[in-house]
């Protein structure tokens, strides 16, 4: 969901979710409830790993972190979707979470960050997707973005989503059947699988935008097809939107970097390296963009200069016209051409003769 829509979605989804929570009060049997959460939770899932391998069962988070701390080599990937202050201060008061990150957790209003609360990181990150669109006008939507957070302990990592981009399922459900050998090192594994995932999504939202930059080109040099500088203008402010969730990723990450273990800090050095050939991507798009609106509007010069010189030599052409009337409709009483037999026609074969040598030089000048 994009930024400039997420306070009325907010605003619509919050009254949903407590009535929600009151029918599942009312009847247990929701259609649609996780196993083991409440209906209208904002628990998507939540898992114990020991060694890599998750523990069978479903789980509340205070019972799964209760498990983790309980055995070695173990802890819980807890999974939120836009959770509320009430279900987020209770998870706060269960994983001894700072209420400043807790506060930035349910606004989802920041800029992509870490921090570090005692043993707890914060990485915040913007998600986002490419929104398919059958033509780019002035109004088209072309990059939908939200927020995802991570809360990174010792024995638990804390995923918040926000919007509907990068979801988590898939990456879960590849940690799990694919790449135990990854969640047996511990929460940061989830945290680079998430960035990862985050950032995969960044690259492939810069290659769809690509194409969309390459149509504009197309229809700038077209000279059949209406001006579509509505459209660059429109792609250039959806491109200020994704560059704010790329461009200052790239700090946060280079902290990472320094602050996790070796083992684990190879994967998120190659995360930080496909970030900066995005930075880059989209650093070269704006100045594209930019390229394409000069030619345009070079263009619309041009096009205005030959209208110009077209309606000038028209004018010209009017004017023998409107001089030839302009003699004869003085009324002087002394003009021997009024009295002659073929003044008349004489006059009209003199006006068009000069029209018509008038209009060649025109055309091979380049005028008409």
């Amino acid at each position: 969901m994009s930024e400039r829509n997420r306070p009325l979605s907010r605003a619509l989804s919050a009254p949903l979710r407590a009535m929600n929570r009151v029918l599942g009060a009312a009847d247990g049997s929701v259609t649609g409830a996780r196993p083991g959460h409440g209906a209208g939770s904002a628990v998507v899932d939540c898992a114990v790993y020991v060694a890599g391998q998750r523990l069978p069962g479903h789980h509340s988070p205070d019972e799964a972190l209760k498990i983790a701390c309980a055995q070695e080599n173990a802890f819980v990937w807890l999974g939120l979707h836009e959770p509320d202050e009430e279900e987020m201060g209770a998870i706060a008061r269960t994983y001894g979470l700072h209420e400043l990150a807790v506060e930035d957790a349910v606004k989802a209003e920041q800029r992509p960050k870490l921090e570090n609360f005692g043993s707890v990181h914060f990485l915040v990150m913007r998600t986002a997707r490419y929104v398919p669109h059958s033509q780019l006008t002035e109004t088209s939507q072309v990059v939908e973005t939200g927020q995802m957070m991570i809360f990174v302990g010792e024995q638990f990592v804390i995923t918040v989503r926000h919007g509907d981009a990068s979801e988590m399922g898939s990456v879960r459900a590849d940690l799990e059947s694919s790449r135990a050998d990854l969640l047996e090192q511990g929460p940061w594994a989830v945290a680079y699988a998430v960035t990862d995932r985050v950032v995969d999504h960044y690259v492939a939202v810069a290659d769809k935008v690509e194409v969309d930059l390459d149509l504009i080109e197309e229809g700038v040099f077209a000279r059949d097809q209406a001006s579509p500088i509505p459209a660059i203008y429109q792609m250039k402010r959806e491109l200020v939107e994704f560059r704010r969730a790329v461009t200052p990723l790239q700090r946060p990450l280079a902290m990472i970097v320094a602050l996790v273990p070796k083992r684990i800090g190879k994967y998120f050095r190659d995360v930080q390296d496909h970030l900066t050939r995005t930075v880059e991507q989209v650093s070269s798009f704006d100045d594209l963009l930019n390229s394409i609106l000069q030619a345009r509007l070079a263009q619309v010069t041009v096009d205005q200069n030959n209208d110009m010189r077209k309606i000038a030599a028209w004018a010209a052409i009017a004017t023998v016209w409107t001089a030839g009337a302009g003699i004869y409709g003085m009324n002087f009483k002394f003009m021997p051409e009024l009295d002659w037999q073929y003044g008349y026609p004489a006059w009209w074969t003199v006006i068009l003769i000069i029209s018509v040598l008038l209009y060649r030089a025109l055309r091979r000048s380049g005028w008409l």
